[in-house]
């Protein structure tokens, strides 16, 4: 009998590996200049702690992957509705997340499950154009 396949979770290396990218990933985002463009967001980047939004993004991550975590924050629609995020800013968005994933050498196919998981919650996040 074949041993089941390890959890998205656990080839990523458990909580410790998912908290450090989390950490690099929201340093990016706070700062980069094509979402801060958007003065909503730029304000909302500025009223929440990093400490809390890295530990509320770790937990949803973990629980996402499969980790025994359990997300505790507000629903991504609840959370982004005021934000009037545009496609554009998505984009920029999933840069910045390839681009931590690319720093911590994270495989393709563990990149791949992490942004179509991201890429599930763009419909709560994003304003349909006019």
């Amino acid at each position: 009998m074949q041993a089941p396949a390890p959890s998205l979770y656990d080839r990523l290396g458990g909580v410790y590996s998912i908290a450090t990218v989390v950490d690099d990933f929201i340093d990016r985002i706070m700062v980069d200049p094509r979402l801060n463009a958007n003065p909503r967001v730029d304000e909302a980047h500025h009223r929440v702690p990093p400490a809390g939004f890295k530990y509320l993004v770790t937990e949803m991550v973990c629980w996402a992957a499969g980790g025994p975590q359990q997300y505790s924050g507000r629903s991504m629609e609840d959370t982004h509705r005021d934000l009037m995020i545009s496609e554009a800013e998505w984009q920029a968005f999933m840069d910045d997340l390839r681009q931590t994933l690319d720093k911590f050498e994270v495989p393709q196919a563990e990149q791949a499950e992490l942004e179509a998981i991201v890429d599930s919650t763009k419909e709560g996040i994003v304003v349909p154009p006019p």
